[in-house]
């Protein structure tokens, strides 16, 4: 566990992971996960976000969901920057292994391999999969 940060007001900053595992659609996963980031962001928590295996695809640009009859939700988080959620990790063998690249991505990440993945998930005070 890393050491919880005192903000100026008082109350303790603790870190939040949240790591994607699941694709997008054909199941709750995600898009609860994007609700529960932001509920955590409004809270000013230290919130990042772990996109591996199949959750790289959450970040994928042009997602047609009409076929699916599911709403797009991707477009989001491109707003999660204005929430001050600006940690994004994805995992660079799911990247690699999907034949994707940052530049197929809606948002700036920063691409870490399994041993930096490691590393920063044991500096988190908590971390939650979906």
């Amino acid at each position: 566990m890393s050491e919880q940060q005192a903000t100026p007001s008082g109350p303790t900053v603790k870190k939040f992971m949240f790591v994607n595992r699941k694709a997008p659609y054909g199941t709750i996963y995600a898009l609860e996960s994007l609700e529960v980031v932001l509920i955590g962001a409004t809270f000013d928590q230290d919130v990042s976000l772990v996109f591996i295996d199949d959750g790289v695809y959450e970040l994928v640009k042009g997602q047609q969901t009409k076929g699916i009859g599911m709403k797009n939700f991707s477009p989001s988080y491109r707003a999660l920057e204005g929430y001050d959620v600006e940690k994004l990790y994805v995992d660079a063998v799911s990247m690699a292994q999907r034949n994707l690249t940052e530049k197929d991505l809606l948002v700036p990440v920063k691409v870490l391999d399994a041993q930096a993945m490691g590393q920063l998930m044991a500096e988190q005070d908590v971390i939650l999969s979906f």
